[in-house]
């Protein structure tokens, strides 16, 4: 089950004398991700590169930076792959130490950066969310209300007209069982609506 990570993580590694300093972080879109790199520019104006890698559905991108092509950006995406990250955003600073690494030695060396950020980066499972929406009479409005607390549903709105309509969010693989549990307990009392 894919996951994010809830919080930066940092690592820094020396490799015959370049310095690399790397960071994972939770990122949703590459605009977020430009900013974040620009301003690692900004903070590190005498490094050699900048690589980085994002990890968000279509918005994923990989970027050597100067580095020589697929030696930087791809290999970090590629861990961030085999680690099931969605919307994770790698960065590796590096300065040069004048010692030239190859291309093997660059693409462990960013690997190695990346994954060692990982390691203490905390993680959280993703879940796709679903909004459901529905109308009740006056009478079944607190049952509803408990029911969707107790799956720990995210009550987004309630409005009272002629019935009362609730519109709330909760994890999708469980949205079809608890729909049916409330037509169970309304007996055909709960009209579903589009959840807009």
């Amino acid at each position: 089950m894919p996951q994010t990570l809830a919080a930066p993580a940092h690592s820094e590694l020396i490799i015959k004398k370049s310095r690399f300093i790397g960071c994972v972080q939770p990122m949703t879109d590459r605009a977020s991700a430009q900013q974040v790199v620009d301003g690692l520019r900004r903070e590190h104006p005498g490094a050699a590169h900048v690589c980085w890698a994002l990890l968000a559905g279509g918005q994923s991108a990989a970027v050597d930076d100067g580095e020589p092509s697929g030696t930087a950006g791809r290999p970090m995406l590629d861990v961030l792959r085999h680690q099931e990250l969605e919307g994770v955003l790698a960065t590796v600073v590096r300065y040069f130490g004048g010692v030239k690494l190859g291309a093997g030695g660059l693409v462990r060396a960013y690997t190695d950066c990346v994954a060692q950020a990982l390691l203490t980066a905390p993680k959280v499972l993703l879940q796709r969310m679903t909004c459901l929406r529905c109308s009740v009479p006056y009478s079944l409005e607190g049952l509803l209300r408990r029911e969707i607390a107790g799956v720990q549903a995210e009550l987004l709105d309630v409005a009272h007209g002629s019935l009362v309509t609730l519109r709330w969010r909760m994890p999708e693989d469980a949205s079809a069982a608890f729909v049916q549990r409330l037509n169970d307990i309304g007996q055909g009392r709960v009209g579903w609506l589009d959840p807009e």
